[in-house]
């Protein structure tokens, strides 16, 4: 089998995980020339941000990189589900002057289609993950067509032989770490998402193709752990959203390097699916999995405006602070040295 760097082309078994809201093309340039695998997050991005950040990405360097989209299929919008989560909200529109009735519905992410593959195909890119499982098999077999590879993320065994099975070049095994969305897609049961280092070794026997590790690794001593355990490389988010060339708001910022960032909790209140964040207050008090969010990603809108004026009067209240359980890593740091010391972990 193929090392994961010959697969990639990369000098380094490293991938920099795609984080929606946190980066964008300067991130990707900085740790790709470094010799990992820098990752664009597109599922945010309009059709014009994609290009313009691909402009971006192939003018400042000529290393491997990814782009990352997401697989999931958009639910039909249920006016009485939205209007159970906005009573849910109710009181705190009450409480920020907000008129609910103002508030727009609609999503806040976007599946890969095909007119996002026929941008890509003028770009080229030589990398291409997906999260929540795989698109189509007409729209893989055109990703394929310009000779791209194709990681995508398992939470289970279960996922990471149907990935292997549909045409996945290598799976991310996404441990309950992570911060951010769970990659699940088979099953939306989170007793079935095991730890990082008790799913690798399980996915390392039962898959012919790679596997790379993700969740919870901060330092060189954690790659250590996960390539010990047989990762064929590792993918690391959290570590470098304290980065020079991370978006990271202030706020954010402020939460990773405080003694908040030490208790996380999977939560679908922001956008509907669990993903993991910083507990706050809007956690705390709705508790984090909430009954009345709709399904993703039509939770955001409805959250959207109380965020807006939390973070005016400079509070994360309201806002998504995605965050792995191990922040510790976390440094202000340039990509590329932050890239530099994980790799020290290779060694």
């Amino acid at each position: 089998m193929a090392t994961l760097q010959q697969l990639l082309g990369t000098e380094l078994p490293l991938i920099q995980a795609p984080m929606a809201g946190v980066q964008g093309s300067a991130m990707v340039v900085a740790v790709s020339n470094a010799g990992a695998l820098g990752s664009l997050p597109c599922a945010m991005l309009s059709p014009e941000m994609l290009r313009n950040e691909l402009t971006a990405i192939r003018a400042g360097t000529v290393k491997p990189y990814n782009v990352n989209f997401f697989c999931h299929t958009p639910p039909a919008a249920s006016a009485e589900r939205e209007a159970t989560w906005r009573s849910a909200l109710a009181p705190y529109y009450a409480e920020f002057g907000i008129d609910a009735a103002s508030i727009p519905a609609g999503p806040g992410r976007n599946p890969f289609s095909a007119d996002v593959a026929d941008l890509l195909a003028e770009f080229r890119p030589p990398v291409v993950s997906f999260h929540f499982g795989l698109p189509p098999e007409t729209l893989l077999a055109q990703v394929r067509g310009w000779g791209a590879k194709v990681l995508a993320s398992a939470t289970t065994v279960e996922e990471a032989l149907w990935l292997e099975a549909h045409g996945a070049d290598a799976v991310i095994a996404q441990g309950l770490e992570a911060g951010g969305h769970r990659g699940h897609f088979l099953s939306h049961d989170l007793t079935k998402q095991l730890g990082t280092f008790a799913l690798l070794p399980q996915l390392v026997r039962a898959l012919k193709v790679p596997v790379i590790a993700a969740g919870g690794i901060a330092d060189a001593d954690g790659v250590a752990a996960a390539m010990a355990l047989g990762a064929a490389g590792v993918q690391v988010g959290t570590a470098y959203m304290l980065a020079n060339e991370a978006t990271t708001s202030a706020l954010h910022r402020a939460a990773l390097q405080s003694e908040a960032a030490r208790h996380t909790a999977l939560t679908n209140l922001f956008t509907g699916r669990p993903a993991r964040g910083i507990v706050n207050r809007v956690m705390r008090e709705l508790g984090p999995i909430g009954a009345a969010a709709p399904e993703f990603p039509l939770a955001t809108s409805a959250i959207a405006p109380l965020r807006a004026k939390a973070e005016a009067q400079g509070s994360g209240d309201f806002s998504p602070l995605w965050s792995g359980q191990n922040a510790t890593g976390c440094r202000e740091a340039s990509s590329a040295d932050i890239t530099r010391a994980l790799a020290q972990g290779f060694r």
